[in-house]
């Protein structure tokens, strides 16, 4: 996240709305993030969405790390820089969703969303993921959000990025090993 707001080229839908909700409100970006993520956790109600650490760990870790790792990081200057702040950002976003949702320590309240979805609807990661971007996406550009390149190739790649990733990260429940033979009675 950090990374794609220092490249300057546009926000992730999700940052596109917390940025248009901070704007409007005058919250810091965090502070949105976290009061976002809780809300959105309204959302999985009716989607019988189950919370579990990892779901409350991402809803408060990423907006109190966020603040912080903007200040940390510079601002890069060079076009090739800020692309290659922009794709890190892309891609480890997609491994990073892939990892702590594939833990199956409970998803974070976005992408909750996703998975609810996917389990209620039955359709791909990649179609679910990518409807859900482009909502948000047009309600922060509303509010007044900043879009650029990052919004759209975002908004188009972690769907697919997820898609790869979850499953290749998950944590597989072990096989049930056969129980041991009874010693044969002489």
């Amino acid at each position: 996240m950090a990374l794609m707001i220092q490249a300057g080229l546009g926000l992730d839908p999700w940052d596109v709305f917390h940025q248009g909700l901070s704007k409007l409100t005058g919250l810091r970006f965090g502070v949105i993030v976290i009061l976002v993520g809780v809300a959105v956790l309204l959302l999985w109600i009716p989607l019988r969405q189950r919370p579990g650490i990892g779901t409350i760990s991402n809803a408060i870790v990423v907006g109190l790390v966020v603040d912080p790792a903007v200040a940390l990081l510079p601002t890069p200057r060079a076009v090739a820089a800020q692309w290659a702040f922009l794709i890190g950002g892309i891609v480890l976003n997609g491994i990073a969703t892939g990892l702590y949702i594939g833990a199956r320590l409970g998803p974070g309240p976005r992408d909750g969303l996703m998975t609810g979805y996917v389990a209620r609807s039955g359709r791909s990661i990649r179609l679910v993921r990518t409807t859900i971007e482009v909502t948000v996406l047009t309600a922060g550009f509303l509010l007044g959000g900043q879009v650029g390149w990052a919004t759209l190739l975002y908004a188009v790649s972690i769907g697919p990025l997820a898609h790869v990733f979850i499953p290749l990260f998950s944590v597989r429940s072990p096989a049930v090993a056969p129980a041991p033979a009874e010693p044969l009675a002489a």
